[in-house]
């Protein structure tokens, strides 16, 4: 009989939700009456497993942009727990105070020593207030310059979970430099002598995505978005109202397959049907199989033409048009 837990559902995702109930249902009452519904349910599990596929086929940009920030979505710690050993985190950016929104530490991945940084939203509301919703502070981004300086003097590979709403836009991270400490961050992410890998797993907004987001590859899982602005604060802005959310999402251009056709990113890694929120180990699973190839690339290209290259690579980025003098 399969196992179940708790979950969330969205909105779009009742169809889903309807065949999970039924086949919750089923399987309570099959195990009540010792009877054996093994064959229905096995036709059950292959229903909903279409059904999650059918519905990610077809979503609209604010419709992945909710899955981005599924409740059950995994966080930066599941896909470091999940695809690595021997994590070692590392705290404090050895100035101010350690930012919990900010993780990252020495792991093992499939026999590589990488240095793995990311954002931690939080799993309940208590580790989300602790977590301050993956918001950073700017010592949060010092901890992680801090991090991919270590990695440099140990010639370790960086990889960078992003996962975040935005740097946190306190009077108190004002105060302490939040501009100044990102803009650093990509100053001296350009300038790294060892590869850097950087995965948009959830939300990428603004310079509190781009904080960590300056890398030799810069990928995207299949359903998240990176942009400059959220949604809601576009519309916010533009229509003095949140309730054109759902046009703005789609003027931001802000999915995967967008990112790929302006250039901003390298590449689209798929989810489990239905999101990584149904399978964390296959998410995790999948994502690791994107990277241990890209390092062994990366690894096999000389420092100084590294460096070149990315900053050839962001250079390029962006549209523009010269006047005639």
């Amino acid at each position: 009989m399969p196992e179940f837990k708790k979950r969330q559902f969205l909105d779009f995702e009742k169809p889903v939700k309807d065949l999970y109930d039924q086949l919750e249902q089923i399987t309570a009452s099959a195990e009540k009456n010792k009877a054996d519904v093994s064959g229905y349910i096995k036709v059950l599990e292959q229903k909903i497993n279409d059904a999650k596929r059918e519905l990610t086929a077809n979503l609209t940009p604010w419709q992945k942009v909710q899955l981005s920030r599924h409740p059950d979505r995994p966080y930066t710690l599941k896909y470091i727990n999940k695809m690595c050993n021997n994590f070692v985190e590392l705290h404090g950016d050895r100035n101010v105070k350690d930012d919990k929104a900010m993780v990252g530490g020495f792991a093992d991945l499939d026999g590589e020593t990488v240095m793995i940084i990311g954002q931690q939203k939080g799993i309940n509301t208590k580790m989300r207030q602790i977590r301050n919703f993956g918001m950073a502070n700017p010592e949060g981004y010092r901890k992680a310059l801090r991090l991919m300086r270590l990695a440099e003097k140990f010639n370790k590979p960086i990889i960078t979970l992003i996962d975040t709403p935005g740097a946190y836009p306190g009077l108190e991270a004002e105060e302490r430099g939040q501009g100044e400490a990102i803009a650093r961050n990509i100053f001296e992410m350009i300038r790294l002598k060892v590869p850097v890998i950087c995965v948009i797993i959830g939300e990428g907004a603004s310079g509190g995505a781009l904080g960590i987001g300056v890398g030799d590859r810069v990928f995207m899982l299949e359903n998240t978005w990176y942009t400059v602005i959220s949604p809601e604060n576009c519309s916010a802005i533009l229509w003095r109202s949140w309730a054109q959310k759902e046009t703005a999402a789609e003027q931001l251009r802000l999915t995967g397959e967008d990112m790929m056709r302006f250039g901003l990113v390298d590449g689209v890694v798929p989810e489990p049907a239905g999101g990584s929120h149904w399978d964390y180990t296959a998410a995790a699973e999948i994502l690791k199989q994107y990277l241990i190839p890209v390092i062994k690339e990366l690894k096999q290209i000389p420092a100084a033409q590294r460096c070149e290259q990315r900053i050839v690579k962001f250079s390029k980025m962006g549209f523009w048009n010269e006047l005639p003098e």
